[in-house]
């Protein structure tokens, strides 16, 4: 398959097109893993924009993004394929109530089993399509193990086996991104299988860029106190450190609110914005009170 991207540059400048701010980092990586026909594994905090970095590769190659969701419970069923058991009991009992003789058990089986009775599910559909395509398996660690070992398997040659059909190959690789949040480790083998990209929280000066572009109508001066006040919040010892979705959330929170200039109380009393936590609130209204970031500066 022809490569999505020239260089890593070609990446970076490709994203920015739809409003993705990549590093050098989170270029690279895109730009060897389409080289290299190799999985993403893209670990970080909530919220860096590790799910959105599929979808803007999506949106940059003209690719259908394809994504499973992953949770606690996830079978083969749900990630793979299962058949349509409605249909398949539909047509039996339309065979049976058929005039004359009908069909023999085997020829029903065969009939039964066969491409119109398949449901895909996002691993297969991935695998199968001919068009170009993004598979987003989102929040990897969430799965169980014997789950994951299923995901390996088909990452490692990009072909399923059915029983009743045979071995469905990929008529072309697509590129592949797995993100977690770290709630579990993952096994060796998964990550071996894949290239590496860790997502933190993002410098000041880039998250100000960020804002100033995924923001429309906002100040610089606005955007600078903003990402400031989140930078410092974040110094704190909470529950759940604001994200970068959430900041973005707080920056067009102060722009409804017709705030330009950001203070202290102002801080505090939309801190439920950047916050999800009564205890996290409190502590960072205390921080504020007593430091107040933007006087340090």
């Amino acid at each position: 398959m022809a490569a999505r991207f020239e260089s890593a540059a070609d990446v970076k400048d490709a994203l920015k097109t739809v409003s993705y701010l990549a590093d050098d980092a989170i270029s690279g990586v895109v730009h060897l893993a389409d080289r290299l026909e190799k999985p993403i594994l893209v670990e970080g905090p909530a919220g860096t924009g590790k799910t959105e970095l599929a979808k803007a590769v999506a949106a940059v190659t003209g690719s259908r993004l394809i994504r499973l969701q992953c949770y606690e419970g996830l079978d083969e069923s749900k990630a793979l394929y299962e058949w349509n058991y409605k249909k398949q009991l539909l047509r039996i009992q339309a065979e049976r109530n058929a005039e004359g003789e009908g069909a023999t058990w085997s020829e029903l089986e065969e009939d039964i089993f066969s491409e119109s009775f398949l449901l895909s599910r996002p691993l297969l559909e991935a695998i199968r399509a001919t068009d170009p395509v993004v598979l987003l398996i989102d929040e990897v660690d969430r799965l169980e193990i014997e789950t994951e070992a299923l995901l390996l398997e088909v990452l490692s040659d990009y072909q399923v086996s059915i029983p009743e059909l045979g071995t469905v190959a990929a008529e072309q690789v697509p590129l592949v991104l797995l993100t977690s949040n770290n709630m579990r480790e993952l096994s060796e083998a998964l990550k071996r299988r894949c290239l590496f990209l860790h997502i933190d929280y993002p410098q000041m000066e880039r998250e100000k860029e960020i804002v100033l572009t995924r923001v429309p109508d906002i100040s610089e001066h606005l955007a600078d106190q903003v990402v400031r006040i989140v930078r410092s919040i974040r110094q704190l010892e909470l529950k759940k450190h604001p994200s970068v979705s959430e900041t973005l959330d707080w920056a067009r929170t102060l722009l409804l609110l017709g705030i330009d200039d950001v203070d202290a109380e102002t801080a505090k009393s939309t801190l439920n914005i950047l916050l999800k936590y009564q205890s996290d609130i409190q502590r960072a209204a205390k921080e504020l009170t007593v430091n107040d970031p933007l006087k340090a500066r």
